[in-house]
C-alpha cells in the first residue's frame, strides 16, 4: 500500500495509507539509514512475515533539512501582529527560499486582538495567500483551513507567535501544548519539540515546526542573484521591460521595477528586502556554495 510518513521515532515510523489506515512500522534494511525517511515522505509499505515494513520511498518533490520534512506543498509562515512584531526582512528571506524550492508560501498574521495585523497583511496581498487570525475567537481560522485541506503544509514562525494555538484552532482534537511569552526575552518558549504531520479531516496534513530559527536556510539554499527576482513573484512580470537587459532592479535608470515601486505597485518594503538579498548574493562565488 502507498502511504505517507507522519512521524518518526528513531528507526520506527508512523504511517497513514491513502485509505486512512494507520500503523507503526520499521523500514526494510537498506532504508534504515538515519534520516533517509522523514515526515512527508511517500512510501510503499508491505507485509513481511506478519509485520508491516516500508519497502520503498518514492522520489521527493522537495525537502527541507531542518526541520526534516519532504514533499511540502505549502509553507505557512505565522507572524504575530505584536508581542513580538514580525521581522519583515526575515519573512521575505524565508518566502524567497520557499519559492526557490517550489513550495507555495502562505502568510498568517495572528494576535489581531493586540496589534494591527492589517498593516502587515496589506504588504503581501496579491503576492501570496494572506490571512489574519485571532486564535482566541477563531476569526479567520476557517478561511485558512480551506487553503490547507487536501495539501501537505507546515507551519513555521518564531516562538511565541501562536503556532501551537493556531494548531489547536485548526485541529482542536490534538491539544497542542501552548507556551507563554517570556517578558525578559520578548519571545515565546518553544513548545514544539519534534515535527509531526497532523491529518486533516478533509484530507491533507499540517505540521507544526520548532520556530523560525530551526527553518533551514543552509548555504545550499542561498539564491544566486540571477535567480532572485524569480523568487519575488511581484517582480516576475517586469522581466524584459527594463532599459538594460541585465538590470538588477536595484538602482538602474530605466528600471521597470523601480518605476513600479515609485508608483506603489510593488511594495517598498518587499523591494528593500530584495535589494538587501541581492547585495548578499553579489558577494557569493559559485565555488563557495554547495547547491541542491
Amino acid at each position: 500500500m502507498r502511504a505517507t510518513v507522519v512521524s518518526s521515532f528513531g528507526d520506527t515510523f508512523r504511517i497513514i495509507s491513502e485509505d486512512g489506515g494507520e500503523c507503526v512500522c520499521r523500514a526494510r534494511g537498506v532504508l534504515r539509514t538515519k534520516g533517509s525517511i522523514v515526515p512527508g515522505d511517500a512510501v510503499e509499505a508491505e507485509d513481511s512475515g506478519g509485520e508491516t515494513v516500508i519497502a520503498k520511498v518514492y522520489p521527493r518533490r522537495n525537502e527541507i533539512v531542518r526541520p526534516p520534512l519532504a514533499n511540502l506543498e505549502q509553507l505557512v509562515f505565522v507572524c504575530a501582529a505584536a508581542s513580538p512584531p514580525p521581522d519583515l526582512y526575515m519573512l521575505d528571506r524565508f518566502t524567497a527560499v520557499a519559492v526557490f524550492k517550489g513550495i507555495s508560501p502562505v502568510l498568517v498574521f495572528t494576535k489581531t486582538d493586540v496589534g494591527d495585523a492589517e498593516k502587515y497583511a496589506e504588504i503581501y496581498r496579491g503576492v501570496f495567500p494572506v490571512f489574519t487570525v485571532n486564535n482566541l475567537t477563531g476569526d479567520g481560522v476557517s478561511e485558512l483551513y480551506e487553503t490547507l485541506k487536501g495539501k501537505i503544509s507546515a507551519l513555521a514562525g518564531n516562538s511565541g507567535v501562536g503556532k501551537s494555538s493556531l494548531i489547536n484552532c485548526l485541529c482542536p482534537w490534538v491539544g497542542a501544548e501552548t507556551g507563554e511569552i517570556s517578558q525578559k526575552l520578548g519571545r515565546g518558549k518553544n513548545t514544539t519539540r519534534r515535527t509531526e504531520l497532523i491529518p486533516l479531516p478533509d484530507g491533507g496534513f499540517v505540521a507544526d515546526t520548532p520556530g523560525f530559527a530551526a527553518f533551514s536556510t543552509e548555504r545550499y539554499d542561498i539564491i544566486y542573484k540571477e535567480e532572485l527576482a524569480g523568487c519575488f513573484p511581484e517582480l516576475e512580470g517586469y522581466a524584459g521591460k527594463c532599459r538594460f537587459q541585465d538590470c538588477s532592479h536595484t538602482k538602474e535608470q530605466g528600471c521597470a521595477v523601480l518605476e513600479a515601486v515609485e508608483k506603489g505597485i510593488i511594495n517598498p518594503s518587499r523591494h528593500r528586502s530584495y535589494v538587501m538579498m541581492y547585495a548578499e548574493a553579489m558577494k557569493l562565488k559559485p565555488w563557495e556554495i554547495k547547491r541542491r
